[in-house]
């Protein structure tokens, strides 16, 4: 009897990123299955180039004809006003563009998909946060999902553990290479809570990526090295449901994204052989990003990734200064092309500064910086290559964007307000106001408790007092905890509890019934307008509380568009962010201040670290209006304040006057 044919191996499509054309180009000229990428509005990456729909066009037409897939990202939290600007710009994307994809964080943007005609093309963007099994059958179920980007902190067997989750019509996304943060995607507020300038809308600052300091230690306690699995990915070819591999770096250029693309592809292709695992760690190291890490990828050797004595700057350094501050020269241990992109020094030094080069200059050549005034870099500052202008890449390029047709330009979509869409009228009469702890106090005050789910112990309640306890779940479940959320929800409804706020959408799918329940979306789910409201009702949510980092005009429009009652943050500790990395410094409750002398602190709960601010949300000022204009829940979180900390006297409007960028 003969022998079964080998099965064939599972090969996931590479999907490169594209913040401009030459990026884009350059991932079709490397070989990338498929390509995500942004418009001018609505991206998670704002501040990369992007595209205009009819650029957008041109270029899909293009890797359409080459069997390349586009992804459209369209993934940023959504204001009230701006939601039909959403549904007409999708008519336009399907109409003119028809991407293979559409990556959204943003519920709300779930049923305009599907009046568009993209309904089955909708991936969930990691900025959703779903990370625990449970979730995805729901997902599939309820919305239709086909696609999910997993969390970068899940290592190897929390990834298997979601893929044996994963529903038929459905596969998941993981990344493997690029940067990575220090909080969480879609649990990050730390840009937003110090200028404003909100992550989830894609306009992030960086903040993490600063000098801090702590005691006599200062550093980049927060600044994470890139995620570069490289050889480890053979891994998950094993796994069948992982449909793509993820490469982040929609601000990088087209070096990086030619690089690395054609990297993974040799590991992907020929990762058995020793001579193209050699040449593509070689591509790898000549990116031109941070230093690589694998991470928590493997649960047994998990990797810190950053070392504060150790840079993590992006960029291949080339050489160090000499001559003097204000005459500074370097000679390159390569050879630079004209338009490569140099880095003097790191972001947060004075004398930073970038520059592009306008003539090609050999290695061991002698290059001037010429800087702007008031930037002397000391002797010795290093110096980083940061993006390449390689001939051959360049010629390549252009030969590709000649094939380039331009479309027809869509119209433009309406920017004008629409009409507030109908909701229920504003109830009257007196809001209730929650508390919320990490434990019960001894004594129950006027205001009614809520209490975290898995840091407070509801054995040592009496049987009153369960029923009356609003319960918190998690703002980030991981797959080794979701069993241990569940026993613990079903201990307290067994006492008589039965409200809950859930800090996911998805965490509904931790409940056996729905019957009897009182759950409200709490101010984790990041809900900001009444799309999305809609579709919380829908998975059986009797209200919600918005997201903190809305400004004056959504919060005061939105009861009056809502079909349900709504909740908001009052007052009270809200973190700048939360990570699955525990720290050595600063250590937890001590302090550390930034440069701009802003004070936070650490507190670890179970597998969450949250930092904090040392000033609170406080928009106690402006209740009155809140109260006229419906809300229905105003929640203050208590948050223990560690000896050390100065609680810094300033107003807590959060965006409150400047509005949500």
């Amino acid at each position: 009897m003969a022998a079964a044919p080998p099965k064939p191996k599972h090969l996931p499509k590479i999907l490169a990123p594209a913040g401009n054309t030459d990026s884009f180009l350059a991932a079709v000229a490397a070989g990338a299955d498929a390509i995500y990428c942004g418009l001018k509005s609505f991206s998670a990456r704002m501040e990369a180039a992007n595209f205009t729909p009819e650029q957008l066009a041109a270029l899909t037409q293009l890797a359409h004809e080459r069997g390349v897939e586009v992804h459209l990202a369209l993934n940023t939290l959504f204001k009230p006003d701006e939601i039909h600007i959403a549904r007409k710009l999708l008519r336009q994307v399907q109409s003119h563009i028809r991407p293979d994809g559409l990556i959204i964080q943003d519920p709300g943007i779930v049923p305009l998909a599907r009046q568009a005609g993209l309904g089955e093309r909708i991936h969930l963007s990691t900025l959703a946060n779903v990370t625990f099994p449970q979730a995805l059958p729901l997902l599939r179920k309820k919305w239709g999902i086909r696609r999910v980007v997993l969390p970068r902190e899940l290592n190897i067997d929390e990834i298997r553990a979601m893929a044996r989750a994963c529903p038929r019509g459905m596969d998941l996304e993981v990344f493997i290479h690029g940067a990575l943060c220090y909080a969480v995607s879609g649990r990050c507020y730390w840009s937003s809570y110090l200028g404003g300038r909100s992550g989830l809308r894609g306009r992030c600052v960086q903040p993490c990526r600063r000098n801090y300091s702590t005691g006599k230690l200062r550093g980049r306690f927060f600044s994470c090295r890139d995620l570069s699995l490289d050889v480890l990915v053979k891994v998950l070819s094993t796994i069948p449901q992982i449909g793509v591999w993820k490469i982040e770096g929609r601000k990088k250029g087209p070096h990086y994204v030619y690089h690395v693309v054609r990297a993974y592809r040799l590991l992907r292709d020929h990762g058995q052989d020793s001579q193209a695992k050699k040449e593509a760690l070689g591509m790898l190291e000549y990116a031109l990003g941070r230093p690589g890490s694998h991470y928590t990828f493997l649960p047994q050797r998990p990797y810190l990734p950053m070392d504060i004595n150790t840079p993590s700057g992006s960029g291949l350094l080339i050489g160090r200064t000499k001559g003097t501050a204000k005459a500074p020269y370097i000679r390159p241990r390569l050879a630079l092309y004209t338009a490569d992109r140099l880095r003097i020094g790191y972001e947060d030094h004075p004398w930073h500064a970038v520059r592009r080069i306008n003539r090609n200059i050999p290695a061991k050549g002698r290059l001037h910086l010429s800087l702007p005034n008031g930037k002397h870099p000391p002797k010795g500052t290093p110096v980083f290559l940061i993006d390449r202008r390689d001939p051959a890449l360049t010629r390549e390029l252009k030969a590709l964007s000649k094939r380039l047709k331009l479309a027809d330009a869509p119209a433009a979509p309406d920017l004008k307000p629409s009409p507030p869409p109908h909701g229920q009228k504003p109830k009257s009469g007196t809001p209730v106001e929650i508390t919320v702890m990490r434990r019960a106090p001894a004594q129950a005050g006027r205001r009614s408790l809520g209490l975290w789910l898995l840091d407070a112990q509801p054995d040592t309640l009496s049987d009153k007092a369960i029923p009356r306890t609003w319960w918190w779940l998690p703002p980030v479940i991981w797959p080794v905890e979701a069993a241990a959320v569940e026993e613990k929800i079903s201990r307290v409804i067994a006492r008589g509890g039965h409200q809950f706020v859930l800090n996911a959408p998805w965490q509904t799918a931790l409940f056996k019934t729905g019957k009897g329940r009182v759950l409200w979306a709490g101010p984790f789910c990041n809900i900001g307008n009444a799309a999305a409201i809609g579709m919380m009702q829908k998975l059986g949510f009797k209200g919600v509380i918005l997201s903190p980092e809305l400004g004056e005009t959504d919060y005061l429009r939105l009861p009056g568009q809502s079909p349900l009652p709504l909740g908001i943050v009052l007052k009270g500790h809200w973190p700048l962010g939360l990570s699955r990395i525990t720290l050595s410094v600063p250590q937890p409750a001590q302090p550390f201040t930034s440069p701009q002398k802003e004070m936070g602190w650490i507190r670890n709960y179970g597998s969450l670290t949250w930092l904090y601010p040392n000033w609170q949300v406080d928009l106690r000022p402006v209740q009155n209006r809140l109260n006229r204009a419906g809300y229905r829940q105003f929640i203050t979180l208590m948050e223990p304040i560690p000896p050390g900390i100065r609680m810094k006297r300033r107003p807590g409007l959060w965006n409150w006057s400047i509005g949500l960028k």
